[in-house]
């Protein structure tokens, strides 16, 4: 146990991973970052609340299971995200003996070493030759860990990067007998091996089954930073007065940076490049390819002569660096079409990479996977092999224009979304010779192949294709890739378009997004050609946009409003589910002008970004429902509401359930209600708005000529704002459906509100359930209904009757609901 402590705290006390020239004490800079457990969506209940933000200490809390008999957390998040590092963090803070000391052992992995291993081996040869050797009584510690697994913690970091695809085919339950790595991890997730040991397991999304996750216990999503991660991070890294301040001021006057650093791995990059920043101004980097070039430059000039360095990423730097950058992209490229992201020293010889190459600083010293005398190497993250690879593509001679239609089919041809949407010309199914650029592409997860599809859209940019062409001297090359890399994109967006089903009639066409739209989107604005967006979107005629659960974030936000903006006729835009978050909404605002409807649920906005939205939402004339709720609304966007509602004369819907607004912005916003004569949907649910805020909500409503439905579900409210809203019923005319569902009515309230139907002739559904009602405030209902025809139904469940006095309310009259 001593050893394996020591062990794992000398592999996790640094952070190398995203820098091969200096190490980071992980203690002094870790942040936390956004970590939300995931539930189960349309499940019966109460309405459902935003996912908990969880800290790191809460992995293994008892809370949100998806199979309690499953032994496996998984965590997923995109590339960049921080999955490792959260890892990391873990296996510190136990091996420090700080937290998560019910575990006695701890066995780290990595995905992408393990794949590595070609031999057979047992659970036994997999901890203790690969994690960590006792040097004394070896089958007395095994033994000990099978008849203790529930001390023991084993995790895998980087599923993705694992080359087999799970399965639960094959079982194997004997931890002493040898099978293929593969069945091993898989026997493992599933608890036929070690069963009760705890597992971690790290992945991107995409590469999440459904088959997978019948074996997790919890699943968690990792957000990357918020923005006061941000902050705080970069004020972790830059300790000198002023200087964290003076990053911090730049990110917020540049969205589109600000944007990208919700993931970490931006944030390091932002934090290493401060100076080239800080001298930039107002020239900041604004997508991803920029990012990545400046840190090119950095490394670059780092390693650059300080009498020789030039003052930027001029063609003589690129030029003086190109052999070894092609050296570097080849090995990238052959990499990710061979799901290989460790190098033993032979592949980096057969790649031509040598010390020199080294030395630049992208590739890093990987933790030993496998004994031997020359340690494997690895690119400092996943998204530099991704960047090299096309950086290759883009530069090398030996590459063909017309093979860089494999890489946008994202896959073997047909076997894809993104391949199914191309034309078949542009993605044949000949045979490639193996190892070329071809085969390569077709063989890549589709994952590795959007992230480098949309760094090669970004290098053929306009802006950065000069720069390249000088160092290359090719400009026709140039230009040949870039017209097949222009063809691709805007094929392929036409024939997703057309692939839509036709319309339900009566409603409008719709449209669910799959995330290899999203990077198609992606590649569009790295290209950052207002021509081609405005193309690729010309054949889209629908009315309704989901991307819902498709990790849209500030920097998918910018480039959706990049290419929508462009769109001909108004749509609704659902983005429910993601982490757009305020800085997301002020990307957003561009193309707010062709927005219907915007539905933002459970996406970490608080008032600043609403207030921003609306201010934007005064202007536009098409603009007519906001969903927000499940955020972090306060009484601080209540002044923005009434103003939005008092001016937008045609706007008809605005949901602002389960946020933290209290009785102060109820009356407020209730001044914005009196001045308008459009609004038909306003819900309240999940709030504080207690009787005060209900009485003023109810007297702004007692002549409102146009609204149909009213939520004030779960909102403290008890008989005096039932008075109230009795007596917005005796005057309202409109009013449809009531919901107050989870308040404390009582008996008192629901005689108010039945005195208050008895005149009233447009109120169709009624909804009191949980409101404490016991069968006299039934009884005064009862009376109500017997002179009031209009009424359809009456939401009674979960109050204080008994068997026999639901039976007998039941048969009194069917529209009571029991």
């Amino acid at each position: 146990m001593s050893k394996l402590r020591t062990t794992v705290s000398a592999q996790s006390r640094f952070l190398n991973t995203y820098d091969g020239a200096e190490n980071l004490c992980l203690e002094e800079i870790y942040t936390e970052n956004v970590l939300e457990i995931r539930t189960e969506l349309g499940m019966a209940g109460p309405p459902q609340q935003s996912p908990a933000t969880l800290g790191l200490e809460e992995l293994f809390s008892t809370r949100g299971h998806l199979n309690k008999d499953a032994d496996t957390v998984l965590v997923v998040g995109e590339a960049g995200s921080g999955k490792s590092t959260l890892l990391q963090q873990l296996h510190l803070l136990w091996a420090a003996g700080r937290d998560f000391q019910e575990f006695l052992f701890v066995f780290p992995f990595s995905c992408r070493q393990l794949q590595c291993l070609a031999k057979p081996l047992s659970v036994r040869a997999l901890l203790f030759e690969h994690c960590c050797w006792p040097d004394l009584g070896q089958q007395d510690v095994f033994q000990f860990l099978l008849d203790h697994p529930d001390r023991v913690l084993l995790t895998f970091d980087g599923f993705d990067e694992f080359r087999f695809r799970f399965t639960d085919g094959e079982r194997h339950c004997s931890p002493t007998d040898p099978t293929s790595v593969q069945n091993l991890l898989f026997n493992l997730l599933q608890g036929n091996l070690l069963k009760n040991a705890r597992k971690v397991l790290t992945s991107r999304p995409d590469a999440v089954s459904a088959l997978l996750r019948k074996y997790v216990h919890t699943e968690f999503t990792l957000k990357g930073f918020s923005e006061e991660g941000i902050e705080l991070y970069l004020r972790k890294c830059h300790r000198e007065p002023g200087l964290a301040d003076r990053l911090i001021s730049l990110l917020r006057a540049t969205s589109a940076l600000h944007g990208l650093c919700h993931l970490p791995v931006f944030s390091w990059m932002v934090s290493k490049c401060h100076q080239e920043l800080l001298l930039q101004g107002g020239g900041s980097p604004k997508t991803t390819t920029d990012m990545y070039l400046l840190i090119l430059q950095h490394f670059l000039l780092h390693a650059s002569p300080p009498d020789s360095a030039p003052g930027g990423l001029e063609p003589g730097l690129l030029r003086g660096r190109l052999p070894t950058l092609l050296h570097l992209g080849q090995l990238a490229l052959w990499g990710l079409g061979t799901c290989c992201y460790v190098f033993s020293a032979k592949q980096l010889q057969a790649a031509h990479v040598d010390s020199e190459d080294i030395s630049l600083g992208f590739l890093v010293r990987a933790k030993r996977a496998v004994p031997g005398s020359a340690p494997p190497m690895e690119f400092l993250h996943i998204t530099f092999q991704c960047f090299f690879a096309a950086f290759y593509l883009v530069l090398s001679a030996d590459v063909p224009p017309s093979s860089l239609r494999y890489l946008f089919s994202c896959g073997r041809p047909g076997s894809s979304l993104l391949a199914r949407l191309l034309p078949a010309m542009c993605v044949q199914g000949s045979r490639c010779k193996e190892d070329s650029v071809e085969a390569l592409l077709q063989e890549a997860e589709p994952h590795n192949l959007q992230i480098t599809a949309a760094f090669l859209a970004g290098l053929l940019s306009r802006e950065h294709r000069g720069l390249l062409a000088k160092c290359q001297g090719s400009e026709t090359a140039l230009r040949q890739r870039q017209a097949c890399a222009r063809w691709c994109l805007a094929r392929s967006l036409h024939k997703h378009f057309h692939s839509i089903p036709p319309a339900v009639p009566g409603e409008a066409k719709s449209m669910h997004a799959m995330p290899g739209f999203i990077w198609l989107i992606r590649s569009l604005y790295e290209m950052q050609e207002e021509r081609l967006a405005q193309e690729a979107v010309r054949g889209l005629d629908v009315g309704h946009l989901k991307l819902t659960f498709c990790s849209v974030g500030p920097a998918e936000c910018a480039a959706m409003a990049f290419v929508l903006r462009h769109l001909r006729r108004p749509v609704a835009l659902q983005l429910d589910h993601n982490s757009v978050g305020d800085v997301g909404v002020e990307q957003l605002l561009p193309c707010l002008s062709v927005c219907t409807a915007l539905y933002l649920r459970d996406n970490n906005i608080s008032d600043r970004g609403i207030c921003q939205l609306i201010e934007r939402a005064l202007h536009c004339e098409q603009l007519q429902k906001l969903a927000l709720f499940n955020n972090k609304l306060t009484d601080g966007c209540a002044h923005s509401m009434a103003r939005l509602l008092m001016c937008k004369q045609n706007f008809l819907a605005l949901r602002l359930g389960n946020n933290h607004i209290t009785a102060a912005g109820a009356v407020v916003l209730a001044q914005g209600l009196r001045a308008n004569t459009s609004l038909q949907f306003l819900g309240f649910w999940g709030n504080k708005v207690g009787d005060k805020g209900a009485q003023a909500l109810a007297e702004a409503l007692g002549n409102h000529p146009s609204l149909k439905w009213l939520s004030l579900v779960g909102n403290s409210i008890g008989s005096a704002g039932a008075q109230a809203l009795a007596v917005m019923l005796e005057k309202n005319v409109a009013l449809e459906e009531l919901c107050l569902e989870e308040n404390h009515l009582q008996d008192e309230g629901v005689c108010s509100l039945a005195e208050g139907l008895q005149r009233n002739s447009s109120l169709k559904v009624l909804k009191l359930s949980n409101n404490c009602i016991t069968y006299r405030g039934a009884e005064a209902l009862l009376q109500t209904l017997e002179r009031n025809d209009t009424i359809l139904e009456v939401w009674l469940r979960g109050n204080t009757f008994s068997p026999e006095e639901i039976e007998k309310l039941s048969h009194r009259d069917a529209r009571l609901l029991l």
